[in-house]
């Protein structure tokens, strides 16, 4: 009698392909590089205070549409010139979304929309997206929530995320300290900082862990620990808290962790209490907190598209409104640039206040 023990619930496998082949199909031009490693180079000097600005990560929930995400490309770097004296800005370009139940899970793993699944051309897909925006100029941010895909992608990714429901997890904390991009740790759903400030201790470590390698081999990967993580605060089921209590009661906890006090507000989520339209207000408050003084916060993250709100999925994709977001409902392009000339305009001189004060303090260490 053979008992089968293994694979009761597996009704299939598929082998994909590796790293280093859909890097040798999708390749990136030493120009497209470069775009990513100026980009990490400047965020990492933002988070050591040897740059004034504010990096922002803008754009939309996620990817489900190339056209509308290279017309959004387009207007990003259109605006960049008018603004980058005070801010990076950095576009969303979220392929994977988490799921509470079920739902779309994001283009590398659905990109017809159909239920295929067709992980392959998704992969393809979304390399050729990060390394066309690359190839113009436009730096990309994304969240890394499957463990095997950044070794895929992360080679055109100049800042990633870990989200509020993997925040705690110890394989993405693992994962992230092998990084090479600065990284942002949500809090946890529950809107405390507990979770996130032990993660930035962990990823800091080296680890070693299983995984794959560029050949897709199963292999125990050794990290050096990634030195340039921070919290980023989206507020949480007890409410919102990107206001200036919240933040201090932060910048108290990373200091007795001994944690840099770098911190990113996100717009949206929790903190817009779910309500796209929200977002420029949140942005007006923490403007305000950095005129009045405050010296930690270093970005923002704004969910911005071409046009307003969201959509559900239709059974036919064809359908689907153009420029719309498919997961959380998102500001339109219009106000997003209102809101990043407006933030530009009120924090561009308290920004360079506390750049000098910055240099007094190491001329004086």
């Amino acid at each position: 009698m053979n008992i089968t023990v293994e694979d009761l619930n597996v009704l299939s496998t598929e082998t994909l392909v590796t790293p280093v082949a859909l890097k040798e199909a999708v390749p990136a031009s030493e120009n497209a590089r470069q775009v990513v490693s100026n980009t990490r180079l400047t965020v990492r000097r933002i988070l050591a205070r040897e740059d004034h600005r504010l990096f922002v990560i803008v754009g939309p929930c996620s990817i489900h549409d190339i056209d509308a995400a290279m017309e959004y490309a387009e207007r990003l770097k259109a605006l960049t010139p008018d603004i980058d004296d005070t801010l990076l800005p950095i576009m969303r370009v979220y392929f994977e979304k988490p799921r509470t139940t079920v739902g779309w899970k994001g283009l590398i793993n659905d990109p017809y929309m159909n239920d295929t699944f067709n992980i392959v051309d998704g992969l393809h897909i979304g390399r050729k997206l990060l390394v066309d925006l690359a190839e113009m100029g436009v730096p990309t941010s994304t969240e890394a929530l499957d463990p095997v895909t950044p070794q895929y992608l992360q080679d055109m990714i100049a800042w990633s995320a870990i989200g509020a429901r993997t925040t705690e997890s110890q394989t993405h904390r693992e994962m992230a300290s092998g990084l090479s991009s600065p990284i942002g740790f949500k809090n946890g759903t529950d809107g405390g900082f507990e979770v996130a400030i032990n993660a930035l201790k962990s990823v800091s470590a080296p680890h070693r862990f299983l995984g794959i390698n560029h050949e897709g081999e199963v292999s125990v990967i050794h990290t050096r620990g990634n030195q340039h993580a921070h919290i980023v605060l989206r507020g949480g089921t007890g409410g919102a808290n990107y206001d200036s209590v919240n933040v201090a009661i932060c910048e108290e906890q990373l200091a007795k962790a001994g944690v840099d006090s770098n911190i990113m507000i996100d717009c949206s989520h929790a903190n817009s209490n779910k309500n796209h339209e929200l977002q420029p207000l949140v942005i007006d408050n923490v403007a305000n907190q950095i005129i009045e003084g405050n010296e930690s916060i270093v970005g923002l993250m704004i969910e911005s598209h071409l046009s307003a709100g969201n959509q559900s999925i239709p059974e036919d994709p064809s359908q689907l409104a153009y420029g719309v977001s498919v997961t959380d409902a998102c500001v339109d392009w219009d106000t997003t640039e209102q809101m990043l000339r407006g933030l530009r305009e009120k924090v561009r001189g308290a920004l360079k206040t506390r750049a000098s004060a910055s240099d007094d303090d190491q001329k004086s260490a």
